[in-house]
């Protein structure tokens, strides 16, 4: 889990080599991938962990980070010198130094770096000794590290000098929590040999974070400055207190050798001889030292490594796999390729005329499970829409009974006629014939935008080359357009046939008998003066057609005034038959709520609150009874207005008509239109019987001849078009070579795919080329730390109390 910083291969005193050779094979092989997977971008990152350094003042933190490094930059001196955290990250390149704060000025001189944090530090935190949490970051660019990064962290204190906070003790130990605490982060715990092992603060933060020791590594430095006759040996052997990891002894540079400008080489060098030299040390000598601590974090590095390598193979083949395809399209792409343009605009045509049909037919393996398209939406509109549209006329009945009745007394004139006449009820019949061209030419116009909304969904496959899509579209259209004014006016003249001749001999009309006879039975029925009835027009299948058995529809609806007390409204899933409409608890049908049978019932539409997203409609009775329990009317909401409008087609097909309202008193004509003697009142219900029988055949006729006309007219003539004359009228253009010219966003997804699929085949390579030539090790077994547990408790406490004591950050 750890990422190593520098590999040295030295040989001192012709002693053994220090450095791991499969490290080395592997630093230029991750720093590949590493570039590999910045160009397919920050998903694919190894998230390779931080090293946090962690100890009291003056432990020798920075001589351990510059002996990694391989420069001396960081700031020396007495007391707390590191007053900010600086994260240090390592890039593999030609050496020099960047600071995020002042971008794009490179620091050569490692000298000048120093300057650079020094007068960093003093802007954000004053020159006396003052601590920020606010982060220096430094980027070290050299050809002998890896790309991780590197955090120093201030030393830990007890005693506030200068400007510094009484509270500071708390201030250190929350700002190393905030590092130490991730899980992706290895703690090196510093600790000086001259010092007493057991009070470590290091060593009692690591432990709080880390109670199992997985990710912490005991440093001591200043092995060198131990009173003579005393050594750490029993704490190098893991034998005193013991971590699970160990213990690593370094000899860093004195001030003395810093001032006298001793460089790191030769501090290595001197390391190296103080443990091969020294009685108590020289057993363990191949373990200790700088170089030693680099190869155990290497080993970690390598084990973190191999244990993502796995799961980010497999995740790399799945995404190369579904780039393949792709690929294959674009691997022999030539932008100015004459023949391949014109293959290219021959395929996409073809394919848009085939993904037209299947909208419309029905058919092909992209089913939309969303919402209604194409040919669904056409087909509803036929025998839901366009019924519903007939359904929706006004047709009062006391206007039609005072036509009639203008229309046989001006046709007897000064007479008194003895016979009704027939002239009455053509003229009649006529009219009401002549109001159908209103909702068919509204179901035409639904077809036409339906279908044009196919053709735009469809040309959506053609978005990498905007110009043919948009000329497509323009084609298409256009057609479409012209075959709509021809299809309105063999849809007007189809009105106008039924006009022309009004068959009495038509076996289902009833005639002049049958209309007397039933006219006997419709004026004892007749309501009361102020009250109005309707003439439904028989649009919908009869419902006495329909067997009782037979569900008509299923779906969801919201009740909205029965739970009003309990709680708002209820959803249910409702089912209408022929006879009655019942509601369940769910759609599993097991627990019926109620059955309401349709008998004497109505639909009124509710309006829209303001408050409410659904769309609503009342169900009632004609005969003022409640329709559940104590509720005059059922208040029922949908979705959307596209679901309401369908409820409703459903509803007449069960022989549930919507209400008609008219206001007394607001039809014209002279009061004696309603003091008819018997005789005329017998030949004007007569006469509405006859016009109610025969206008049943005319809508039949119309219901069944209408969506006929329109698809041979429009609907089969333009995937006929769609299918042969489109590819030619794109032909025809004159600027058809800047057709297939494809959009920015089409280069540049292209050029995207291209690198991808580059990246993840190489990063793929360089994967396989790390599992062959790399090994990893176990993690050492658990030691007996009890001597920390003490520690442990103090320490959790210390931390709320930092939490409760610390004052807020600044930013």
């Amino acid at each position: 889990m750890v990422f190593c910083v520098q590999v040295v291969d030295s040989r001192i005193d012709g002693s053994v080599t220090m450095g791991n050779r499969g490290m080395e094979e592997l630093i230029p092989l991750v720093n590949k991938l590493q570039d590999a997977f910045s160009t397919i971008g920050q998903s694919y990152n190894l998230d390779l962990p931080q090293i946090a350094v962690v100890g009291g003042q003056s432990a020798g933190k920075s001589s351990v980070l510059e002996n990694f490094v391989g420069r001396d930059f960081l700031p020396r001196g007495s007391g707390i010198v590191t007053r900010r955290p600086l994260v240090l990250q390592l890039v593999s390149a030609i050496e020099y130094a960047e600071f995020l704060h002042c971008r794009g000025k490179l620091f050569l001189d490692f000298q000048e770096v120093r300057q650079e944090i020094e007068a960093e530090t003093t802007r954000l935190t004053g020159p006396n000794k003052g601590l920020s949490p606010v982060p220096i970051n430094l980027r070290v660019y050299s050809p002998h590290v890896l790309n991780l990064t590197l955090v120093d962290l201030p030393g830990i204190t007890k005693v506030p000098v200068g400007d510094q906070p009484a509270d500071i003790e708390y201030q250190v130990r929350d700002m190393i929590m905030q590092f130490i605490c991730r899980e992706n982060c290895l703690v090196l715990a510093v600790t000086p040999a001259n010092t007493d092992l057991a009070n470590s603060d290091a060593l009692k933060l690591a432990k709080d974070v880390d109670p199992q020791g997985q990710r912490t590594i005991g440093v001591i430095t200043k092995l060198d400055l131990m009173d003579e006759g005393t050594d750490a040996r029993h704490i190098l052997e893991n034998r005193l207190l013991p971590l699970r990891r160990g213990y690593i002894g370094l000899v860093n540079r004195s001030q003395k050798d810093i001032d006298g400008k001793k460089g790191i080489e030769a501090a290595l060098a001197a390391e190296r001889r103080f443990f091969l030299t020294h009685p108590a040390y020289r057993h363990m000598a191949d373990r200790m030292g700088t170089p030693h601590l680099q190869k155990v974090l290497n080993q970690q590095l390598t084990n973190h490594i191999r244990d993502s390598l796995p799961a980010f193979r497999s995740r790399l083949q799945g995404q190369l796999l579904a780039l393949d395809k792709e690929v294959e399209d674009y691997k022999h792409f030539k932008a100015h390729d004459p023949e391949r343009k014109t293959k290219a605009l021959l395929l996409l045509i073809q394919k848009f005329s085939a993904d037209f049909e299947k909208h419309i037919e029905g058919s092909g393996h992209l089913v939309d499970t969303e919402e209604l398209s194409g040919g669904a939406r056409i087909n509803r509109i036929f025998h839901e829409r366009f019924p519903f549209e007939l359904v929706k006329m006004e047709f009062d009945e006391r206007e039609l009974r005072r036509e009639i009745s203008y229309a046989i007394r001006n046709i007897h004139g000064i007479r008194t006629g003895l016979f009704t006449p027939d002239q009455a009820f053509e003229a009649i019949v006529k009219k009401q014939i002549v109001k159908l061209k209103g909702p068919c030419v509204k179901c035409v116009d639904m077809v036409i935008q339906e279908l044009i909304a196919t053709v735009r969904q469809c040309t959506a496959m053609l978005g990498s080359f905007p110009r043919l899509r948009e000329e497509t579209e323009k084609i298409v259209t256009t057609h479409i357009r012209e075959r709509e004014s021809h299809a309105k006016e063999q849809v007007l003249l189809l009105i106008d046939v039924q006009v022309a001749y009004i068959n009495t001999n038509h076996e289902d009309f009833i005639g002049f008998a049958n209309a007397q006879h039933r006219s006997t039975h419709t004026n004892k029925k007749r309501l009361a003066g102020n009250q109005v009835t309707s003439v439904i027009p028989p649009v919908i299948s009869d419902p006495r057609s329909l067997t009782p058995e037979q569900v008509i529809r299923k779906g969801w609806l919201t009740i909205n005034n029965i739970s009003i007390m309990k709680g708002g409204a209820k959803e249910y899933w409702f089912i209408l038959t022929a006879e009655s409409l019942s509601w369940f608890k769910d759609d599993e049908e097991k627990e019926k709520k109620y059955m309401l049978p349709l008998d004497n019932l109505k639909l009124r539409d509710v309006e829209k609150s303001f408050m409410s997203s659904k769309y609503a409609y009342a169900i009632f009775n004609t005969e003022q009874r409640n329709v559940y329990k104590d509720y005059k009317f059922l208040e029922l909401a949908c979705g959307c207005q596209e679901e309401l409008d369908s409820w409703k087609a459903s509803l007449l097909r069960a022989g549930v008509y919507p209400e008609k309202v008219t206001v007394d008193g607001e039809c014209g004509g002279s009061s004696d239109s309603f003091t008819m003697d018997p005789q005329l009142e017998r030949q004007v219900e007569t006469i509405r019987n006859l016009v109610d029988s025969y206008m049943d055949i005319v809508y039949r006729a119309i219901r069944d001849l209408l969506p006929k006309t329109l698809m041979h007219l429009i609907i089969n003539n333009v995937k006929e078009y769609v299918g042969s004359d489109l590819l030619v009228q794109i032909y025809s253009l004159t600027e058809k070579s800047v057709l297939m010219d494809e959009s920015p966003e089409q280069e540049r997804r292209r050029e995207e795919v291209l690198r991808t699929h580059s990246a993840l085949k190489e990063a793929l390579a360089i994967i396989g080329d790390i599992s062959t030539s790399t090994c990893s090790t176990p993690l050492p077994p658990p030691v007996d730390s009890s001597w920390l547990h003490g520690a442990t408790r103090t320490s959790r406490s210390n931390i709320h109390r930092t939490v409760r004591l610390a004052p807020s950050l600044p930013r």
